[in-house]
């Protein structure tokens, strides 16, 4: 077998595309996604009963463990799915894909998929250039999704010809012999083999091809196809490396799902398969186990023959042949119901331990920054509202979470005027800025939504005027992210003009950012304690107000006398106004909510 540096590189480009499509895919999905696919998502996965049954559903169409695992993986990394609804849908997706070694048993056949590929690509490319958002949005998706399952196809295409090589693996009959040692050795081999050639069908030719040589034993194949079910989640791996922290969780959840079910199933593995073998026999498909005695008592008795059924030369009708084809067929129908069995006794010892996995997977991987989760709602359940009141009291809650998430936005473009500029530490910051400002938008959308939701619902006076004043609460917090996000902006165009800040602006500015966080602090505090607002703090935001604005004042006419003495140049002058300006602004956005607690909170709850 050839394998040249061209094919390696083909294989790399072939990964490449992978993941491309993987982040085309959520990309789209992320922008395309309105309340009907998060209410789809959200009603699929309400409990883990039913995201088990989405993810086996899913995978049984699609015949893909790999190609579901990884649109789950893009799911969570577009926010529309949270971790312990990718878990149990991952759980489901486990089991379904024993539908294709199913197919494979009893039809001999695989559907592929990929042939849709091209055809999505063509309507994708027909809604790039609609006038619709929203339909662009979609073709990103189709685009993505079809590069997905490009990538995943030219993997097989490029990595060693395995399948049509099974001399690669006689020499494992030497470790056929070692008892316990040869089901590890084997169960490693059915994992690097499947990570390697991307399919855990292929894995399962490969095994049938060993038995049918009586190079493995019916329990070896076992181990082989045990050690399969764990190579499958590389797929999911390779695909989270280009997304968020949920991402990198859900298919480390995934990792762990199928290393613990090796484990128990180790534990018993010797009666285990012997009770599967049993299992065949007792549906009336023979004895899987006999296939490795007859060939390997055939080598031995009547090598001559045993040479010719595997060069081909023996005629068709051959009572060997016919010999062989049953038993063949009775390890096939083993395998699959070792497959199943395996993973179904599996999903019924994990679906009870979700949360667990969850927690598990939130030590092994965390944040880099706290609360740095992306896109989640901590109180607010996107499933039905159904108690109208009651539910306003949660959103209240998320209100608070809404504002100490932009709270920290203020932070971050502080510290950004003083990180050195072009460097790596900037960068970095900057798209950390942007994206809490996108996390803002969409936070604010849903809780928008959940608000209107509430108020179709019989709702007091008293409930009517706090989803009236939480809307505008919510409305002005996004603007404080916005203004946050604005500053980082200014600092761009400040970078591409070449404008110096003196230690003198630098200074004014850290004061102005002084009285600004005060501010917000202040609000936030009474966002968390919105049941019981009180006059003495609302007085303090008032006066830290005035303060910012006579700051501000003092600030812009101080600008236009060091501007004419020479202190420092018009632009640099342009551009410290309008960073004082956004932080003024910020301050009034923030005074707004005061307004607001006072007029309907401090009314309501008086």
């Amino acid at each position: 077998m050839d394998y040249s540096i061209l094919d390696f590189l083909g294989l790399l480009g072939a990964v490449g595309l992978f993941l491309y499509g993987m982040k085309v895919m959520s990309e789209g999905l992320q922008k395309a996604a309105g309340d009907r696919l998060r209410n789809i998502l959200s009603a699929m996965t309400r409990n883990r009963f039913t995201g088990l049954l989405t993810g086996c559903a899913i995978t049984a169409l699609i015949q893909s463990s790999s190609a579901s695992t990884v649109m789950v993986v893009s799911f969570v990394n577009a926010g529309l799915m949270t971790l312990a609804q990718s878990m149990a849908v991952i759980f489901g997706a486990n089991v379904g894909t024993t539908f294709t070694a199913w197919i494979i048993a009893l039809f001999g056949f695989k559907v592929d998929v990929s042939v849709a590929v091209l055809p999505l690509i063509a309507l994708a490319v027909v809604l790039l250039f609609s006038n619709s958002s929203r339909a662009k949005s979609i073709g990103e998706f189709l685009i993505g999704f079809a590069f997905l399952f490009m990538g995943l196809n030219m993997i097989s295409d490029y990595v060693p010809d395995l399948q049509s090589n099974p001399e690669m693996f006689a020499s494992l009959r030497e470790y056929a012999s070692m008892g316990f040692g040869s089901i590890l050795i084997f169960m490693l081999v059915g994992l690097v083999v499947t990570a390697i050639i991307q399919s855990s069908a292929a894995t399962f030719a490969i095994v049938l091809i060993m038995c049918s040589k009586g190079w493995i034993t019916f329990d070896l194949a076992c181990a082989v196809v045990l050690g399969s079910n764990i190579g499958t989640t590389i797929t999911p791996l390779l695909a989270s490396m280009s997304g968020n922290v949920g991402a990198k969780r859900t298919a480390m959840g995934h990792l762990l799902f199928n290393l613990l079910g090796t484990v128990w199933c180790l534990a018993v593995f010797v009666p285990f398969a012997s009770f599967n073998a049993w299992l065949t026999e007792a549906i009336g498909q023979g004895n899987p186990e006999s296939l490795y005695g007859f060939v390997s008592n055939l080598e031995q008795t009547n090598p001559d023959i045993y040479n010719h059924l595997f060069d081909n030369s023996l005629p068709a009708g051959h009572d060997v042949i016919k010999q062989i084809g049953t038993m063949q067929m009775s390890v096939s129908f083993g395998l699959s119901i070792f497959h199943t069995t395996f993973n179904i006794v599996n999903v019924g010892i994990m679906i009870w331990l979700t949360g667990v996995y969850v927690k598990l997977v939130e030590w092994l991987i965390p944040a880099k920054h706290k609360d740095d989760e992306d896109f989640t709602l901590k109180f607010i359940s996107r499933g039905l509202v159904n108690a109208s009141e009651l539910n306003i009291a949660q959103a209240e809650k998320e209100l608070g979470v809404f504002a100490e998430r932009v709270g920290r936005m203020i932070g971050m473009a502080h510290t950004l005027i003083h990180t050195k500029e072009k460097s790596e530490e900037f960068n970095q910051l900057y798209s950390r800025l942007e994206k809490y400002e996108d996390i803002s938008d969409r936070m604010e959308l849903e809780i928008a939504r959940y608000l209107n939701r509430c108020a179709e619902g019989r709702l007091s006076n008293e409930g009517k005027q706090r989803i009236a004043g939480m809307l505008g609460i919510i409305s002005e917090i996004e603007s404080i992210a916005d203004c946050c996000y604005g500053i980082g902006k200014i600092l761009n165009r400040k970078i591409e003009s070449h404008a110096e800040f003196t230690d003198e602006i630098y200074a004014n500015i850290d004061m102005m950012y002084t009285y600004i966080e005060a501010a917000m602090n202040m609000m936030i505090r009474e966002l968390n304690d919105i049941e019981n607002v009180q006059e003495r703090p609302l007085i303090d935001s008032y006066n830290k107000e005035r303060e910012i604005n006579n700051m501000r004042n003092t600030l812009r006419s101080a600008n236009i006398e060091n501007i004419n003495k020479g202190s420092y140049e018009y632009q640099a002058g342009i551009y410290y106004m309008d960073i004082i300006s956004d932080l003024e602004r910020t301050g009034d956005y923030i005074i707004n909510v005061v307004d607001t607690l006072k007029d309907t909170f401090r009314r309501v709850h008086a």
